[in-house]
């Protein structure tokens, strides 16, 4: 059966820069360690994607339509339809009064966020550190090595799939994850361990709205989504002890 627009997918994926064959983002545990980009801890698997949500580049989505179930694709992708063109306008200097304020020691290749902008630090020179705000990834060709490995149609399933791509707790069992649907609610509740979070109470709401909003844009049977908090008391149970037998001495 021949993919579709709005159809979810499973898919095993590796990207590459094309200029030099740099692989930055894979499925593969095996092929990330090989390339030195291996994250501890993360569950490398295939990803369950929505086609036609901004989860997918518009360039390799028109190239998996019309796929179908254990196909593998090789899809080059021009930079300016992938994560676009360098933007001078997005490289700053800013005084490096301004990180003392804030105690912060900038060095080269130091990731930081200003004004919901990611950026990472270029140079740092005297008074003036230049951070630039482009992606990573601009102005480069990609490629994508992909492979067609499921067509998801249960609708549980497909939010699950969201949760694991952008919930973003590598503690939490996916499997421990229990989503109900009835009468367009979807009802979520997540593995006990996505409690123990790191991260702050804002991308953690954040986390849950891209799952809701990529949940009732795209399927059908959904047009609310809760999260729901569970906690149980837990009751601490006596320990049994063994009745030890009375022994009688000879001066008894």
């Amino acid at each position: 059966m021949p993919i579709e627009d709005n159809d979810f997918i499973r898919l095993n994926y590796t990207g590459k820069i094309k200029e030099n064959g740099e692989v930055f983002d894979t499925t593969y545990e095996e092929v990330a360690e090989e390339a030195g980009i291996k994250v501890e801890g993360k569950d490398y698997h295939p990803i369950i994607l929505s086609l036609g949500s901004s989860q997918v580049l518009s360039a390799l989505q028109d190239e998996i339509i019309g796929l179908e179930v254990g196909d593998e694709k090789t899809v080059e992708i021009e930079a300016e339809n992938a994560f676009g063109k360098r933007d001078p306008s997005k490289i700053q200097l800013i005084p490096m009064k301004e990180f003392k304020k804030q105690d912060i020691r900038p060095y080269v290749g130091m990731p930081l966020s200003l004004d919901g902008q990611q950026g990472i630090v270029r140079t740092v020179n005297g008074g003036r550190v230049k951070v630039d705000f482009n992606h990573n990834l601009a102005g480069k060709d990609i490629i994508y090595d992909i492979v067609i490995e499921d067509l998801i149609e249960d609708d549980a399933e497909k939010i699950k799939g969201l949760i694991d791509l952008y919930y973003g707790n590598p503690n939490m069992d996916i499997e421990k994850t229990e989503v109900e649907i009835e009468d367009g609610v979807a009802k979520i509740t997540l593995d006990k361990l996505a409690g123990f979070e790191q991260r702050s109470v804002q991308e953690v709401t954040l986390s849950k709205f891209h799952v809701a909003r990529e949940a009732y844009e795209n399927i059908d049977s959904v047009s609310k989504v809760q999260f729901i908090d569970e906690y149980e008391e837990i009751v601490e149970q006596e320990e049994e002890t063994e009745e030890v037998p009375e022994v009688l001495t000879d001066d008894e």
